[in-house]
């Protein structure tokens, strides 16, 4: 049989559900001499700041069981060498990208969105990264905080028709009062979730292994938080949910689909296999035509819960 495995997030149409996520790929560059861009359903870069950042010193990122702690502090170019190399890059890959944008500020996301929107680049939207929580300077309060998220969202709503995509962090009391909230605000798509808050500590030294202390959580220990985050989600606003936390396998993929998600994010498992999101593509088309299952929209949101 054949299998359609194309998804889409509002208007915006993509080839498959299985996408990269910000900061496990690197701008898309590093990485093409290992993967045909073409197969993913989309690049989510590293975040964008308004100006370029050398992140956090290191140690800055530590193995755990099932996962990594990471504090990498957002190292990135910039906005403005961002413009001057990777968006003529972009022209010639053959599919989606989707810039992922943080800030400290309001006026801080408004700069490099404005800058980016009199770009003419060829991006299709915007991820809004407003829930880092390895950065001390911090906007980990717009991510726990409703208002702040309403507020954010209003202001970047203004100054796109881009696909607008908020990220939840998972560091919250209740997810869908902080997803509703951005819905408020004018976000076309949540994406859920950012990584946890993560520790480990060298027992012989007894410092922390990343500089600062805590850090970001990510891997498969996390999927099931991920996959409760995207079902609580979609109970909560009608609005398409990209899913993201410790996916290594097209059954994860479908796991997330289920929940409720449109399309998913492969992120710390790029580092152990640069190709891997290829892979589980292939494996999801298996997957697809061994079940009878002719499009991706026939399991989206297919979980059946108990009473």
């Amino acid at each position: 049989m054949t299998v359609d495995l194309s998804t889409s997030l509002c208007d915006v149409n993509f080839a498959n559900p299985v996408f990269v996520a910000s900061g496990t790929f690197g701008y898309g560059m590093e990485t093409e001499d290992l993967v045909d861009a073409s197969e993913l359903g989309a690049i989510v870069t590293k975040s964008i700041t308004k100006y370029p950042r050398e992140g956090n010193p290191p140690p800055r990122i530590v193995e755990t069981p099932s996962g990594m702690i990471n504090s990498i502090g957002l190292a990135n170019i910039g906005v403005d060498k961002y413009i001057e190399e990777m968006l003529p890059f972009y022209e010639n890959i053959e599919t989606q990208v989707i810039t992922n944008i943080a800030g400290f500020s309001i006026d801080d996301y408004l700069h490099v969105l404005e800058k980016l929107e009199s770009s003419d680049g060829t991006v299709c939207g915007y991820e809004i990264n407003i829930s880092c929580p390895n950065v001390e300077a911090g906007r980990i309060e717009f991510a726990v905080n409703p208002n702040l998220t309403r507020e954010l969202t209003q202001a970047l709503r203004s100054a796109t028709e881009k696909l607008l995509i908020l990220k939840l962090s998972p560091n919250v009391t209740d997810i869908g009062e902080i997803a509703a909230a951005a819905v408020e605000g004018g976000a076309d798509v949540l994406s859920a979730v950012n990584t946890l808050f993560g520790m480990s500590i060298d027992t012989a030294t007894r410092r922390p292994n990343v500089n600062t202390n805590i850090g970001g959580l990510s891997g498969p220990s996390i999927r099931p938080v991920g996959i409760a985050s995207v079902f609580k989600i979609s109970k909560s606003v009608d609005v398409p949910i990209i899913g993201i936390g410790g996916i290594k396998s097209a059954k994860d993929v479908v796991e997330y689909l289920l929940a409720g998600a449109s399309a998913v994010q492969v992120g710390t498992a790029n580092y152990r296999d640069a190709a891997i999101v290829t892979k589980i593509i292939n494996d999801l088309t298996t997957y697809c035509e061994e079940n009878g299952i002719a499009t991706i929209s026939e399991i989206i949101g297919g979980v059946e819960p108990y009473d």
